[in-house]
């Protein structure tokens, strides 16, 4: 494929930002091969970021965006066994000629996954290490601390236990770890990945307020474009290859590339997908939309689209049994006297064959419950049925078979050595003989796109291959009930799809999908039923057209999707009862 490069970048910095006259980090011809793998991931990447600029890096999976973050602050090749050509410079310092505690002063990082990086028994001591190690004053470490932990409202649980956090919380421990280090450059994979959308936004309003106010440079990984793109000074995409394939302006690569970006499969903004859409149905749309508001501006040039009644919301059909109930189920965490109750009799109902979302809130209790649902972590006896089986009564074995589960970290699930070996360790259990079982696996394989990982440590993928994975032994086995906690959370928009994709074919086959997820348009999309909960308890629970009507997410404490808040600003209330991309037009 050939390289291809937007105009050379000028910075606009439209935010009132100006550029210093040399640049924090200097990228040039950046290229990075893993120990035992053949490629470069990424290859031959060239680019600069100036002091208070923010630069958001897209690319499909694969493409070596989280390995080039990883670059940026030393941990390649100095930690991670890998070899990297070309120069990376922080401020004027080589990455190769220091070390990583010595770059930490210039370059803080939010790893993708929050757990990689939380090594201390409470939230202050954690946020505490990073500036400890600099050899600052005590008071000052302090001051820095609170001053963090507070920005991301965690000062009042600054004694707890990292572990007692939802994966949200952990998010959001990391970003305060990195705002403590007071670096000029900050560097985050995935931030919010783990976030609810009204803590997407609090984050974006820290890091917006940090470029503000104290001129730092962040360098952003990120598929959730919706709350970002008002942050972005530039945009640098990396092609499948891990080659550099634009650098230029929002404006100049998120509209003026779109059609190769799509091909790329990278992420777009929920707004310009809409465009693209209106476009496709045959609407005049001369200039793509990047957010909420400039896309409710172009639905108020266009006639309402009408939509067959009966699609305004994917019907979820007669469903007269209950794959899934629960009753009274309390469940509690911690020991002794700082045990919490997190789940508070709840009651519940899953129609067979439907597709249900978990959502609410960070803490909410979204995965303990779906956890417990699954018997990952054993509900109290007689608490939560699954088509006639008790979860606590229940082999590994008959429990398998009957729901596939995911874990918020694909990580937590991988007990093989090879990729081929962890789809085939379920079959395995259950005593299928060899050709039946690399007939699945082979099939699989090709379903997720992992062909040429079949050899390779689960450990060693990226990380959205490692969910494909996650996915993917869930899947193999073929049990009746899905259950999924964030599941396309480091996909590109093409992957994504495709998993969603194949849910919804396996749904509509007969079998039963839960999802817990903070993707909320996911949720108008796909889902026939949505949970909301908050703080412990189902706050509602219906069908997803009459949830999102009904402004219960927001009093879940949730913002409603961006699509949705797009369609509600309009002036002509007939858009107000439409919630899908594909209520819009046809997909690109």
């Amino acid at each position: 494929m050939p390289k291809l490069v937007c105009t050379p970048f000028r910075p606009p910095f439209p935010k009132g930002r100006m550029p210093s006259t040399s640049p924090l980090l200097r990228v040039t011809h950046a290229r990075v091969r893993h120990e035992g793998n053949a490629r470069h991931t990424p290859d031959d990447v060239s680019f600069e970021v100036a002091p208070g600029e923010v630069v958001l890096l897209l690319g499909p999976s694969g493409s070596g965006k989280s390995t080039l973050a990883l670059a940026l602050n030393g941990l390649v090749p100095h930690a991670v066994p890998a070899e990297l050509e070309g120069t990376v410079e922080v401020a004027g310092i080589r990455s190769t000629e220091t070390t990583v505690a010595e770059l930490s002063a210039q370059v803080s990082m939010v790893f993708q996954d929050p757990d990689a990086q939380i090594v201390t028994g409470t939230l202050l001591d954690e946020v505490c290490f990073g500036p400890e190690n600099l050899l600052l004053p005590v008071a000052e470490v302090l001051a820095r601390a609170e001053a963090a932990l507070r920005r991301v409202g965690l000062w009042e649980r600054r004694s707890e236990n990292p572990d007692r956090l939802s994966g949200g919380g952990r998010q959001r421990l990391a970003i305060a770890c990195a705002l403590a280090l007071r670096s000029p450059l900050i560097v985050l994979d995935e931030p919010t990945a783990n976030l609810d959308p009204a803590g997407i936004e609090e984050v974006y309003a820290v890091l917006g307020e940090l470029v503000r106010e104290g001129g730092h440079a962040i360098v952003l990984i990120e598929h959730n474009l919706d709350a970002a793109i008002a942050l972005v000074d530039r945009v640098v995409v990396i092609d499948g290859l891990g080659r550099l394939a634009f650098d230029g302006t929002p404006d100049a690569v998120l509209r003026g590339q779109v059609d190769a970006l799509m091909r790329m499969g990278v992420w777009l903004p929920t707004a310009t997908l809409a465009g693209l859409r209106l476009r496709a149905a045959g609407h005049e749309v001369p200039v793509l939309p990047l957010s909420p508001g400039e896309l409710t501006a172009v639905l108020n040039g266009l006639r309402p689209i009408v939509p067959d009644a009966s699609a305004v919301h994917r019907a979820p059909g007669h469903h007269p049994a209950i794959a899934v109930r629960v009753r009274g189920l309390r469940v509690s965490k911690g020991r002794g006297a700082a045990r919490t109750e997190v789940l508070h009799g709840i009651d519940l109902d899953l129609p067979a064959g439907s597709f249900t979302a978990i959502v609410g809130t960070n803490g909410a209790g979204k995965t303990t419950l779906l956890q417990a649902i699954a018997g990952v972590s054993l509900p109290p006896r007689g608490t939560v049925d699954v088509l006639g089986l008790d979860p606590t009564r229940a082999d590994a074995r008959t429990l398998a078979r009957t729901v596939g589960f995911v874990f918020q970290n694909p990580e937590h699930q991988f007990i093989r050595g090879t990729v081929a070996e962890e789809l085939a360790h379920g079959l395995q259990l259950q005593h299928l003989d060899r050709a039946a079982i690399d007939e699945r696996v082979d099939r699989m394989l090709d379903r997720f796109g992992l062909e040429a990982q079949r050899g390779e440590h689960p450990f060693l993928l990226s990380g959205g291959q490692k969910r494909r994975l996650s996915v993917g032994t869930a899947l193999i086995a073929g049990a009746p009930v899905l259950a999924l906690d964030e599941p396309t959370f480091g996909q590109d928009r093409e992957r994504a799809a495709h998993l969603l994709d194949i849910l919804k074919q396996l749904n509509d086959e007969g079998r039963t999908v839960v999802v817990v997820t903070h993707d909320l348009q996911l949720v108008a999309d796909y889902a026939s039923h949505v949970v909301a909960m908050q703080e412990g308890r189902v706050r509602t629970h219906d069908e997803t057209g009459a949830v999102l009507a009904s402004g219960a997410l927001e009093e879940a404490g949730l913002l409603a999707p961006p699509l949705v808040r797009a369609l509600r600003a309009t002036a002509d209330p007939a858009w107000h009862c439409l919630s899908r991309l594909s209520d819009l037009g046809p997909e690109r």
